[in-house]
């Protein structure tokens, strides 16, 4: 499953619901939540090691600023389309 996760007010309980496998794509203001100094960098390195891929796109990153893990796979619009050409299930989160 594809998970398209735009904002942050409820990522705790958002991440809960994401299972091995899935592939995560923060966009928008969730993208602050990968932030390497981050309240939840300790979860994003718990869904890392679930067989969890988490992906930020280049553009929200260069827009925000700010440095993630770098297990984090960075995407450009192209790898955002394989992603939901890849998944039969997208699940968005706003």
């Amino acid at each position: 499953m594809l998970h398209l996760i735009f904002q942050s007010p409820t990522i705790s309980a958002i991440l809960d619901r994401i299972e091995s496998g899935d592939d995560v794509v923060f966009l928008e203001s969730a993208v602050f939540q990968l932030n390497c100094d981050g309240i939840f960098s300790r979860k994003i390195n718990e869904l890392l090691d679930e067989n969890i891929f988490l992906y930020v796109l280049q553009e929200e990153l260069e827009t925000r600023g700010i440095e993630v893990n770098e297990r984090v796979s960075i995407i450009d619009y192209p790898g955002l389309v394989e992603l939901t050409e890849k998944n039969k299930v997208i699940k968005t989160w706003s």
